[in-house]
């Protein structure tokens, strides 16, 4: 399983990339495994601004439906239009071409929250 070491995680299995006030937002390897192939991705929550733990879409996969919860808080400045053509994406290239959304956080200090890679592996 691939856990990236330049990346945070929640116990709810996003992984956030953080650039600047900017993160970067998608489900993990671990995830993305155990809901099998996706076949769409369901965000309409672009523009809104959403506390942490809100749900800001859907994953749907052959087997189940599953909510994507922030993070952490901000506002969805953009969405993965690829995800819409593609959503493979996100079994394929978790960490890359399968993130979701784009987050401008309202309250950087909830980073401190968040797992690193060891700590994210321990609870697997």
């Amino acid at each position: 399983m691939n856990i990236p070491a330049n990346l945070k995680y929640s116990n709810d299995h996003e992984w956030v990339k953080v650039e600047g006030d900017i993160a970067t937002v998608g489900i993990t390897d671990f995830a993305q495994g155990q809901l099998g192939d996706i076949v769409f991705v369901d965000i309409q929550t672009e523009g809104e601004t959403l506390d942490k733990t809100e749900v800001f879409g859907a994953i749907e996969a052959v087997k189940t439906v599953a909510d994507a919860l922030m993070p952490v808080s901000g506002t969805i400045i953009e969405v993965n239009s690829n995800l819409e053509n593609s959503p493979e994406s996100v079994n394929k290239d978790p960490y890359g071409d399968g993130w979701m959304v784009k987050i401008k956080m309202t309250d950087l200090s909830e980073l401190d929250a968040l797992l690193d890679a060891v700590a994210y592996k321990a609870i697997m």
